[in-house]
């Protein structure tokens, strides 16, 4: 790897010659403008603006520009000539555990090699000594015209540096927090721990740009002459969050799902979740009440009618057999008296 910046680690009275090198490297696809009618390239070019002529690079310095609009020539030799102890070394100032760094500070990421034979020994002393007292060492450092803070600590057989935003170039997070005022409930709290327990670690060795995998694909096939395909549906989500239980327990069981750890038990779970959508459906239909309370009494009186009808209906049908029984009852009688009386005159002819 190609080395950007040469100088020293000052570890007290012990100098270590080291290389610097970026641990890190951009994968980004990087795009060039074009003129969309006929495809040709736009390039900038550097004009000064009291000649409007273009310049070449070794005619461009720099200059700090005043509040006027003014300039003032500041030149490489007046950088320079600064009395910055760290324009060469590396100065190592503290050490301190490393879970007082707060994240936010991490800038770019760097490699410290060893410079020649002689600086072997020094640089595995400075390694195994961070690596026994489990510490982070603090640095002072120059690098591209200015002064910078770094932290030193061991990644495998290695030192590395990451560089360190100075604390006055963190913002403080005001008027970030949401401002009403939430309330979570334990069982909301027990889920969102559940969820993180089924989600579990990742090797980190795994995770990729799959945006940048795509843009490759695309523009592949674009130089292949060949259309593009359609992107495939992305399914839903990132939706209004209407019920947080519900939605808390479908993303345990989704997960669950994902790793094939959806046993007996998560279909169980499962069972007893239902959306907001599917309780409505089962709900009870209310009854209609167009006009409150009148329309109940109104639905009552109706009732005690139909029942009354039926009453009088009975007591009708009741009368009618009554009166069907009297009837037959009379003619039986008749014909029992007729019956007497023809008996004799037939005794008399006799």
């Amino acid at each position: 790897m190609r080395s950007i910046w040469n100088g020293a680690i000052s570890f007290g009275l012990v100098s270590i010659p080291i290389k610097l090198v970026n641990a890190t490297e951009s994968h980004s696809v990087s795009f060039r403008q074009i003129h969309l009618e006929d495809g040709g390239r736009i390039r900038y070019r550097k004009v000064c603006e009291l000649e409007e002529k273009e310049v070449t690079s070794a005619e461009i310095g720099k200059a700090y520009e005043e509040a006027d609009g003014s300039m003032i020539p500041i030149t490489d030799s007046d950088l320079a000539s600064l009395p910055i102890p760290t324009a060469k070394t590396i100065e190592i100032v503290a050490f301190v555990p490393g879970d007082r760094i707060d994240p936010l500070q991490m800038d770019a990421a760097y490699y410290l090699s060893a410079n020649g034979v002689p600086a072997a020994k020094p640089y595995t002393l400075l390694r195994e000594a961070l690596k026994r007292s489990q510490k982070v060492a603090i640095a002072k450092y120059a690098l591209r015209g200015r002064e910078r803070l770094g932290m030193l600590r061991v990644v495998d057989d290695v030192i590395a540096m990451h560089g360190l935003l100075w604390p006055d170039e963190i913002r403080a997070p005001e008027g970030v927090a949401p401002e009403t005022e939430v309330k979570i409930r334990d069982a909301e709290l027990d889920l969102a721990d559940a969820l993180m327990d089924t989600l579990g670690e990742v090797d980190m060795s795994s995770l990729h740009d799959d945006y940048r995998a795509a843009v490759e694909e695309l523009i592949a096939s674009k130089a292949e002459g060949k259309t593009p395909a359609e992107p495939a549906a992305v399914g839903g989500g990132g939706g209004k969050v209407i019920d947080l239980m519900a939605a808390l327990e479908s993303s345990v069981r989704a997960a669950r799902s994902a790793r094939g750890e959806e046993g007996k038990e998560g279909k169980e779970e499962a069972a007893e979740v239902t959306s907001l959508s599917s309780r409505r459906k089962r709900a009870p239909a209310a009854p209609k009440q167009v006009g409150g309370k009148k329309s109940v009494s109104a639905a009552k009186k109706t009732t005690k009618k139909a029942a009354a009808r039926k009453s009088t209906a009975t007591k009708s049908t009741a009368t009618k057999s009554t009166a069907t029984k009297s009837t037959a009852t009379k003619s039986t009688s008749a014909k029992k008296a007729a019956t007497k009386k023809a008996a004799p005159k037939k005794r008399a002819s006799a």
